[in-house]
């Protein structure tokens, strides 16, 4: 029988294996050992050893000598990453693909060993492994039914809570690591008196059997069942057969139960390789332990004694420098266990080389923005200034925890900074890419559901990336859509509900016919609610979550954007690679979950992708993708390097981080002889210690340490890691002055200009502005037309100066010459006050939305007319209950809702005490009005309308009810524009259906939330004078001229007015402040300001 071989050939020629490196001593002594000796055997390795290297070469001289085939070798390893580059470059050195070797996590090496172990005739299907994100939302399930009952009692109240959740995951990872099951935890939780751990115990047994039930298993499972498929002696000599060699990558991160593992799979004498050092272990919090590394040549001695160790003695990361500051991190802690005191003193110091200094800085600041700020001064000095650069992508800034990840990457980027951040921070269903796929679906499940969409849905949908909109296109969207309800309805509503009905009915906007900016909008609503409508049809018709995610992707211009993102480079870039990453994953989630169940519905998808609050792992890898500073956790840093390296945020309090890990359930003391003592402060300092040795570790040539310290001594401090490395640092410069411990630096406060082009054209712009030396403002202008000509440089042009350019006219007028000008009352106030803010508020739309003082008014003012128009006598209680019929339109929060709505009952009982005490005859209430009078020469439509007319024997009044907490003064009364308006129509015929041609004999104002005296307060503003001159002005028809005039010729002032300005929204573009004024007025003023105190 002839076997056909099949051979990859590499274009170019035939296959040819990579160069041997060559090895230095220690590590050809690893080699050597495994070569003749064999059996197990320790290397203890520290940061950049070479320990990597010397695993690929183990393996590719086995192989290439024939002592093992390729196939025969397991590599283990605890990243797929870290597993990913073995095996790359296992098969570079080999060159070879007829069989490969594996190389892979520990997880990853126990789902192959269950699978391949499994009865397919017990199981439908194969097991399938939950994700981290799939079994913490199976577990939140389970504890939903859970009988509370069956619970302590202090813990019932608790079970529903994510808290709980977490607790318990990690009470049964805890078990697992120690190689226990339900019953193991029920009969410690009895002997040690915890009915806590018992009852844990019987929930513990119910998840372990759904699995089963389920043909399901998660990572804490995982290896457990391999151990114990591990312990029948068939299947233990049929895995032993299979692997001649195994390597161990990483040694010190292993728990008791995966040294269980690797006992039973290689504890007979073989060759098993295992690579570490204790000086690294920093995963204690997931149930690592070094005792496996310490008393690894007890636990796998052989018939020749305890297994051997050898150290790899030399670092080829870095020079001397880093090295004396690395080791003084962890010197003087004493030899761990009963590792070989020479051999620990070599991993501890190892050799160097020469021609490899490096520097190491300690540095502190005065705040955590002069600290964020100074690092990206740094980190751009040394991609720009230093000789040769280094590249963004060869460097990292490293944080004990994560909250400081966001504050830095802001600062980095702000400092144009390109940034790299880990992309698997978050739960998936959190990401902003995943969460507007969801939003889709959730809005075509309410389609179906209520044939309706929730307003909030449906502006989230159009301003998300399905939509495109922004807040201006929204707010068109909205009043495009008001008037043709308007026009449909005659009632126009909110537009937050339009819009979601629109979405919900895409014919709505077909029958739409718009010209101008708001056309845009209108089309993106319409791509929307089409493919909202072709979601639902999928749904309806059975299809797939994924399916319908699908549809919502690839029907938008959402995948176009985001790929020319991705190649445009940058910041939005990164975002880009992030949000694809996130949006792969999510199709995947989606896939996996119709595979495991078929036919599973939209509804049931997405709510388990929401319940899922851990982070899922990302499809590609991130270093695929690195073109910026990496930013991350010290814990991720760990197995990668950096030319620079900043350790940030080492600050007291927080790195060492020694608030105890134990919390409700205390897995921390759980052990396979029962309830263990509490965890050590002194033992959390020792990991915090060996956490702060990787990150600094890290570093190739620069290593920078950064911390605040604050002047006060309630503000932020260094931590004692930063003293004693300082102390070190300064003991090596000058040893015989050495300082105690604390020691500090001076703290640095902010930089005074960032190192950008942005910053160096602002300093040569000041410089220009105030120097007197006319040679040195022509070299700045020379050097700003220099930096000009760059392709950054724009902001160096004076065409893209604020305050420089001239002021633009519109070609069209605002009102049209042919019609009259239509005001209002409450208009001319406005123009009177401020035309400035008239313009932002009335014309151009920017004020927020209605508050709850408008809403309290508009009630107050409906029930009060309402009395007029019944006719009847009002009574105080009547009118609260009218009150609290409507109240509730306010939606506002309870405890506003309360003051406000005691406020309202106030109001409307000073207006019963008003209307009862009144004299006057009233004639309407909401009167409207529209007259027509000429103002130098334009006609003029005065319109609007009057909440009371009154008739006494003098003629006509005019009341104007006020619902606000402020009132005018006594002069500002006298000029009042409303009132002074309201009589002027008066006089125009405005009252001539309810009082024929009665003059106008007052208007007043009166305040219902004041009293005066004891009743409520009135201010009334005189009538013009019965025996003035017709041609006598009266102050409103001068009001009333100036208001014309701003219209006509589109001058809108700011004016500074009493008392207004306080509470006006546009004070941040207005220029008679300094927040809005222009920047250049608003250096010639603080110049002034400066000119006068010097004089």
């Amino acid at each position: 029988m002839t076997t056909t071989e099949y051979r990859l050939q590499r274009p170019g020629g035939q296959a040819s294996a990579g160069p041997a490196v060559v090895l230095d001593p220690s590590q050809q002594a690893v080699l050597d050992h495994v070569a003749t000796t064999g059996g197990p055997l320790q290397v203890l390795a520290g940061p950049g050893s070479g320990k990597t290297t010397t695993l690929v070469e183990l393996v590719a001289q086995r192989v290439e000598s024939g002592a093992v085939r390729a196939d025969e070798v397991l590599v283990l390893t605890f990243s797929r990453a870290a597993a990913q580059e073995i095996r790359a470059r296992i098969g570079r050195r080999l060159a070879r693909t007829t069989s490969a070797t594996s190389a892979m996590t520990f997880h990853a090496f126990c789902y192959a060993l269950v699978r391949a172990e499994q009865d397919l005739e017990e199981f439908r299907r194969p097991v399938t492994l939950l994700s981290a994100p799939e079994h913490d939302a199976r577990l939140a399930e389970l504890l939903d039914g859970t009988d509370p009952e069956s619970w302590p009692v202090p813990l019932r109240q608790a079970l529903r809570t994510r808290g709980m959740s977490t607790e318990l995951q990690r009470l049964f990872a805890a078990a697992r690591a120690q190689g226990l099951d339900a019953v193991d935890l029920h009969d410690i939780g009895s002997a040690a008196g915890r009915p806590d751990w018992v009852a844990a115990s019987l929930f513990f047994d119910e998840v372990t059997g759904v699995a089963a039930l389920e043909g399901t298993i998660d990572h804490t499972d995982l290896v457990h069942h391999a151990v114990r498929l591990l312990g029948d002696p068939e299947c233990r000599d049929r895995w032993r057969r299979r692997l001649r060699l195994v390597v161990v990558d990483e040694f010190q991160d292993t728990d008791p139960l995966q040294v269980e593992l690797l006992r039973r799979l290689a504890g007979d004498g073989r060759d098993l390789v295992v690579v570490g050092d204790p000086y690294q272990s920093i995963y204690g919090f997931r149930g690592a332990d070094v005792r496996g590394t310490l008393d690894f040549g007890e636990r796998f001695a052989t018939v020749r004694g305890p297994a051997p160790a050898l150290t790899l003695a030399r670092t080829n990361r870095y020079g001397a420098a880093i090295a004396d500051a690395v080791r003084s991190v962890v010197e003087n802690r004493g030899v761990f266990g009963a590792l070989d005191a020479d051999r620990f003193e070599a991993l501890r110091s190892p050799a160097t080389d020469p021609s490899r200094t490096g520097e190491v800085q300690v540095r502190t600041f005065t705040s955590a923005t002069a600290e964020a700020e100074h690092v990206a001064l740094l980190l751009r000095e040394a991609h720009l200034a230093a000789e040769p650069p280094v590249p963004w992508e060869r460097m990292a800034v490293l944080v004990r925890s994560a909250p400081h990840l966001d504050r830095l990457h802001r600062a980095l980027s702000a400092a144009g900074v390109p940034v790299d951040v880990a992309g698997d921070e978050l739960p998936l269903a959190v990401e902003p890419a995943v969460r507007a796929l969801l939003a889709g679906l959730h809005a075509a499940q309410a389609l179906i559901d209520h044939d309706a969409l929730d307003p909030e849905a449906a502006t989230a949908l159009l301003t998300g990336p399905l939509g495109g909109l922004d807040a201006a296109a929204l707010r068109r969207l909205g009043r495009v859509l008001r008037t043709d309800d308007t026009a449909r309805n005659g009632s126009p509503r909110a537009s937050r509900v339009l819009l979601a009905e629109a979405l919900a009915d895409p014919h709505l906007l077909d029958t739409l016919v718009v010209e101008g900016p708001a056309a845009s909008a209108v089309d993106a609503a319409r791509r929307v609610a089409r493919l909202l409508a072709s979601a639902v049809a999928l749904v309806r018709g059975g299809a797939s979550a994924e399916e319908v995610l699908w549809e919502l992707w690839d029907g938008t211009s959402w995948p176009a954007r985001l790929r020319a993102e991705a190649e445009g480079g940058g910041d939005g870039a990164a975002r880009a690679h992030h949000d694809l990453d996130a949006l792969c994953a999510l199709f995947a989630e989606a896939a996996r979950a119709e595979e495991r169940q078929a036919h599973r519905g939209v509804r049931e998808v997405v709510r388990a992708l929401e319940a899922q609050q851990i982070p899922a792992g990302t499809l590609t890898g991130a270093t695929d993708l690195v073109s910026g500073v990496q930013l991350m956790t010290a814990h991720r840093s760990k197995g990668l390097e950096w030319d620079l390296v900043v350790v940030a945020g080492v600050q007291d309090g927080e790195w060492p981080d020694t608030r105890l890990r134990s919390s409700l359930l205390q897995p921390d003391r759980l052990t396979r002889d029962g309830l263990g003592p509490y965890p050590s402060v002194r033992e959390a300092v020792a990991e915090e210690r060996r956490l702060f040795y990787v990150a600094c570790s890290r570093a190739r040539e620069h290593l920078v340490v950064t911390a605040v310290a604050s002047g006060s001594d309630e503000g932020d401090q260094p931590s004692r890691f930063v003293g004693e490395l300082h102390a070190h640092l300064s003991a090596a410069d000058d040893p015989s002055a050495r300082p105690a411990p604390r020691t500090l630096p001076p703290a640095e406060h902010r930089p005074r200009r960032a190192l950008s082009l942005r910053s160096a054209v602002a300093e040569l712009r000041r410089i220009g502005e105030h120097t007197r030396d006319p040679d040195e403002r022509r070299r700045v202008a020379e050097q700003l037309a220099r930096l000009s000509t760059h392709p950054a440089g724009r902001s160096a042009h004076p065409s893209a100066w604020w305050g420089l350019a001239e002021r633009t006219e519109s070609d069209a007028p605002w009102r049209p010459d042919d019609q009259p000008l239509r005001l209002s009352g409450s208009q001319v106030s406005a123009l009177m006050q401020c035309p400035l803010r008239w313009f932002l508020d009335h014309e151009a739309h920017g004020a927020q939305a209605t508050t709850s003082a408008q809403g309290f008014g508009s009630i107050v003012h409906a029930i009060a007319a309402d009395v007029v128009r019944s006719g009847r006598e009002p009574d105080a209680d009547e009118l609260a209950t009218h009150l609290d019929d409507v109240w509730a339109q306010l939606d506002l929060p309870p405890w506003i809702s309360d003051r406000e709505r005691g406020e309202a009952v106030q109001a409307l009982g000073r207006f019963v005490q008003w209307h009862r005490d009144n004299p006057r005859d009233v004639l309407a209430a909401e009167h409207p009005f529209e007259v027509e009078i000429e103002v130098e020469g334009r006609a003029v439509a005065l319109k609007g309308s009057m909440d009371r007319v009154e008739r006494s024997a003098d003629g006509v009044h005019v009341v104007d009810l006020k619902t606000g907490k402020g009132s005018p003064s006594r002069d500002e009364l006298a000029e009042h524009p409303q009132l002074g308006l309201y009589q002027l129509v008066v006089q125009h015929g405005a009252t001539r259906d309810l009082a024929g041609d009665a003059p106008p004999a007052g208007a007043e104002l009166v305040q219902l939330r004041q009293e005066s005296r004891g009743a409520t307060k009135v201010q009334q503003q005189v009538p013009p004078p019965a025996d003035a001159p017709s041609d006598a002005p009266f102050f409103a028809v001068e009001q009333l001229r100036r208001s014309v005039h701003t219209l006509v010729h589109e001058e809108v002032a700011a004016t500074e007015a009493t008392g207004g300005c306080g509470y006006c929204q546009f004070t941040r573009v207005c220029p008679a402040h300094d927040a809005g004024a222009s920047i250049l007025v608003r250096e010639h003023r603080h110049a002034a300001a400066e000119e006068g105190e010097s004089s």
